[in-house]
Parts: C-alpha cells; sequence; structure tokens
C-alpha cells in the first residue's frame, strides 16, 4: 500500500466533494474501481456503518475505507488527506469572507452547485441501490430481469421508507432495524 496515493486520492475527495459526507460517495466508487483497495459492497458496508456511528460522514467512510485498505495508518492517513482540503479551503474563505460575501458571483456560484450536488448523491444512491438491491450476477447468468430483482431487499427497502416517512425517526433507528432484521432473517 502506497501511503501517498491513499493520502492524495483522499485530499482530492476531500477537494471535491462539496456538500458533505454523501457527496463522497461518487468518489469512492471511482476509488473502488480504480484500485483493489475495496468492493463496491464493502463501500456500501461502509457508508451503513458511518451512517450509524457518531460524527461526520464522510471522515468516518474515509476512516473505514482506510483501515479496511491499509490498517490503522492506512485510516488515519485517509482522514487527512480527507481533512486537509477543508482545512486550507476554510482558512482562506475566513480571511476573505467579509470582503466577497455579498458579491453577485459568489451567491451564483453557490446556487448552481447545489443541483450538481443533489446529481452527485442521487447517481452515487443509485450505485448503492445496484448492489443492495438487485443481483446483477443473477441476471448476467440468467438473463432475465426478474432474476435479478431481491425481493427481500427491495421489500425491506420500501418498508424502511414507509417507517421513515411515517414516524420522523433518527436514521440509526432504522439501521439498528435493519441490522437486526439481516440478523433474524439471514439477509
Amino acid at each position: 500500500m502506497n501511503y501517498l496515493i491513499l493520502y492524495f486520492e483522499f485530499f482530492k475527495i476531500g477537494l471535491f466533494s462539496i456538500g458533505g459526507g454523501l457527496a463522497t460517495i461518487p468518489f469512492l466508487q471511482d476509488l473502488a474501481r480504480k484500485y483493489d483497495w475495496l468492493t463496491l459492497t464493502d463501500l456500501a458496508d461502509y457508508i451503513a456503518i458511518s451512517e450509524s456511528t457518531p460524527g461526520p460522514i464522510g471522515i468516518n467512510t474515509a476512516t473505514f475505507v482506510g483501515y479496511g485498505s491499509a490498517g490503522i495508518f492506512g485510516g488515519i492517513i485517509a482522514v487527512l488527506g480527507i481533512v486537509t482540503p477543508s482545512i486550507i479551503i476554510i482558512t482562506i474563505i475566513a480571511y476573505y469572507f467579509q470582503r466577497f460575501n455579498e458579491k453577485p458571483f459568489i451567491q451564483n456560484g453557490f446556487y448552481t452547485l447545489r443541483p450538481a450536488v443533489v446529481g452527485l448523491i442521487g447517481a452515487a444512491g443509485y450505485e448503492v441501490a445496484k448492489v443492495s438491491l438487485f443481483n446483477i450476477e443473477m441476471f448476467t447468468e440468467t438473463q432475465t430481469f426478474i432474476s435479478m430483482l431481491d425481493f427481500k431487499a427491495i421489500i425491506f427497502f420500501l418498508i424502511i421508507i414507509y417507517l421513515m416517512k411515517r414516524f420522523k425517526k433518527h436514521p440509526v433507528v432504522y439501521l439498528s432495524l435493519g441490522a437486526i432484521v439481516g440478523i433474524i432473517f439471514n439477509f
């Protein structure tokens, strides 16, 4: 494992993933495809764990990916890589904020970043859904759409969406429920 590559990959993720921890998912998916550090299934698991642990999702995910690919030192390197751009950018913004805050081009830039971030998160959600709700390997073998569907996972997914809309509890409640159901029903 080359720690310098790990650091710079997470530096790039920290630099370009504007909009919070979920915005890191497309970049992490690219990382999974580019290197053999993790699989997309591993990434989906890391994201689920990161959602349920305290702290920022992006940093938690970086910790798990770094640790999973290079041990404790890898986790530390990944976290340092992902936070360094934010530290640099916030320091610069703090210095110039009063001077540029009301400029229309700055406001326009932030306005147009929002839909781009939503698109990135949506695309990442689609990729996670492919891994979690569908069995692509089965489709490859049988060439039938119906064989690709993981009905247990899809039904549970729909139940969780319903429960979230109906009861509006903290996400940890639903993640815990998912873990319990997975253990009981052998998902």
